[in-house]
C-alpha cells in the first residue's frame, strides 16, 4: 500500500459516459466506489458524477470539466482523485499533470485493497502479477529517469536500452516467475480439492456479491472469527471450516471472495484459481444483501461470473450444482418489507430470509441444505461377504444405514444385505474402494 493512499483526502469521480450501458446505475456506482476508497483508508471529501458526452483520449474528461475537478480539489485540498472507470496510462499521466494530484483509477483502486488484504501466499502472487500485469502498461509516465539510456557493457542491456525499456523487461521477468509459482500452487490446491472430493463430508461454498455478509454468516454458522467487517472485499483468501447440518453429521463450509462488477480484467485472471473452489462444492449458497437497492443487478454480476466457471448457463440456469439463495441484512430492512420478503422467499421454494448479524432464519437455512443435500441422496441395497468388514463399516460410517440382514450364502461365505442412503459422491466413493 502506497502511503500516500492510506489516510489521504480524495474526491471520488464517478463518470456516466452516454451511449455505455452500464450493470449498475451511475449512484449506486458512486457509492460502490466510495466504498472501495474507505476500504483502504481513504478519507472521501467529495463525490459526484460526472456525466461524459464525449470521451476525450487525452483526460476522459472535457477541458472545463478538468478545470472544475481542479478548483474542486483545492476547494477541498485534497491529495488524491479516484476516477471510477478505466483510465489509459496516457490519461492517468494528462489528469496528474493538470490537477498536479495523485489520480488512481478503478482498477488501481481494487489492486490497492486486494494488495492490502490478501493472506495467503498464493494471494500475494496472484496480487503481485495483477499489480505488475497493471503496471507495465503505465511505465509511458514523464518521469525523467525513464527516459535515461544505459550504456552498454559487454552484450548486457545492450547500447541505447533506456531504463523504460530495462523496467520492462525487468518486469516481465518477473511476471514469469510468478506464473511459475502459482501453476505449481495451483497443481497442489488440486491435489487438496481431489482429497476432499474423496471425503464423505459435502462441501457447500457461500458465493454473492462484495459486502453482502457472506464472512459474518460464516462466522456465525462456524463460530469462526474471519474478518467481517462494513468493507468491500473485507475476504480476499477462502477460508473453510467444518459445519454441523440437522440429519448430517458433518460438512464443509467455504467463504469466497466478493464479486465486483467491472473487475479489472487482470484480476478476474489471477483469482479465477480462487473461485474455482466453487465448481467442487455439492451446494452453492448465494449470499444477497436485500437492504441494497442494487441487489437484483448485484445478482445478475454474480450469475454471471459463475457462468464463467460453468456453474450455471448463460440464462442463469443451474447446470450441475444446486444453488439456495440467502437473503441476508434482514435487520436493515423495514417490517412490511420483510414481510414481503418472506413471501416472496416462500413462492420461490429455495430462498431463506435471514440476518446474519443476529441470527434470525439461520436455522431455517441450515435446514434446507440439510434437505437438499439429503434429497440428492438415493436408498440403495448392497449385498456384501459377512467377511468384508472394512466397507461394511463403511456404509455405516458414511451413509445412513437404514436396514442391515443376513442374506444368505454366497461363494465366499455368508452373505448380508444392507439399505443404505448414499448421495452421488458417497456411491462414487463407495465404488472406488
Amino acid at each position: 500500500m502506497d502511503d500516500v493512499t492510506r489516510g489521504a483526502r480524495a474526491i471520488v469521480l464517478c463518470p456516466d459516459i452516454r451511449g455505455q450501458a452500464y450493470v449498475i446505475d451511475a449512484a449506486e456506482r458512486l457509492e460502490e466506489a466510495c466504498g472501495l476508497a474507505l476500504a483502504i483508508g481513504v478519507v472521501v471529501e467529495d463525490a459526484r458524477i460526472i456525466p461524459v458526452r464525449t470521451v476525450r483520449p487525452n483526460t476522459l474528461f472535457g477541458s472545463g470539466q478538468v478545470e472544475q475537478i481542479a478548483t474542486d480539489c483545492e476547494l477541498h485540498e485534497v491529495e488524491l482523485v479516484i476516477v471510477d472507470g478505466a483510465l489509459s496510462p496516457i490519461q492517468q499521466r494528462n489528469l496528474e499533470e493538470k490537477l498536479k494530484r495523485k489520480v488512481i483509477d478503478r482498477t488501481g483502486l481494487i489492486l490497492e485493497i486486494f494488495g492490502e488484504r490478501a493472506a495467503t501466499a498464493e494471494g500475494r502472487l496472484q496480487v503481485e502479477l495483477a499489480h505488475l500485469d497493471y503496471q507495465q502498461s503505465r511505465l509511458v509516465r514523464s518521469w525523467t529517469h525513464l527516459e535515461r539510456q544505459r550504456g552498454g557493457f559487454g552484450f548486457l542491456g545492450g547500447p541505447g536500452e533506456t531504463q523504460i525499456e530495462a523496467d520492462r523487461r525487468m518486469i516481465r521477468q518477473r511476471m514469469a516467475r510468478l506464473r511459475k509459482e502459482l501453476e505449481q500452487v495451483r497443481k497442489t490446491r488440486t491435489l487438496h480439492r481431489a482429497r476432499r472430493g474423496r471425503a464423505p463430508w459435502p462441501v457447500i461454498a457461500l458465493v454473492g456479491y462484495t459486502n453482502a455478509g457472506k464472512s459474518t454468516l460464516f462466522n456465525r454458522l462456524t463460530g469462526a472469527d474471519v474478518m467481517a467487517e462494513d468493507l468491500l472485499f473485507a475476504t480476499l483468501d477462502p477460508t473453510m471450516r467444518a459445519i454441523e447440518l440437522p440429519g448430517i453429521e458433518k460438512a464443509i463450509l467455504s467463504d469466497t471472495v466478493g464479486f465486483i462488477s467491472d473487475l479489472p480484467t487482470q484480476l478476474v485472471a489471477a483469482f479465477r484459481a480462487t473461485l474455482e473452489e466453487v465448481t467442487g462444492a455439492d451446494i452453492i449458497v448465494h449470499v444477497r444483501d436485500m437492504s441494497n437497492p442494487a441487489h437484483e443487478a448485484q445478482k445478475k454480476q454474480v450469475l454471471s461470473v459463475l457462468a464463467d466457471l460453468g456453474v450455471v448457463d448463460a440464462e442463469g440456469q443451474v447446470s450441475g450444482i444446486p444453488i439456495v439463495e440467502a437473503w441476508n441484512k434482514l435487520d436493515l430492512v423495514a417490517i412490511e418489507r420483510a414481510n414481503e420478503l418472506h413471501e416472496m422467499a416462500k413462492s420461490q421454494g429455495d430462498a431463506i430470509v435471514l440476518s446474519a448479524l443476529t441470527g434470525e432464519g439461520v436455522d431455517m437455512l441450515l435446514q434446507l441444505i440439510g434437505e437438499m443435500l439429503k434429497l440428492e441422496a438415493a436408498v440403495v441395497e448392497i449385498e456384501l461377504p459377512a467377511s468384508d468388514g472394512r466397507r461394511i463399516a463403511w456404509l455405516h460410517a458414511h451413509g445412513e444405514v437404514l436396514g442391515d440382514v443376513e442374506a444368505g450364502e454366497g461363494e465366499k461365505g455368508p452373505l448380508r444385505r444392507l439399505t443404505v442412503r448414499l448421495n452421488p459422491k458417497q456411491r462414487g466413493q463407495f465404488e472406488q474402494l
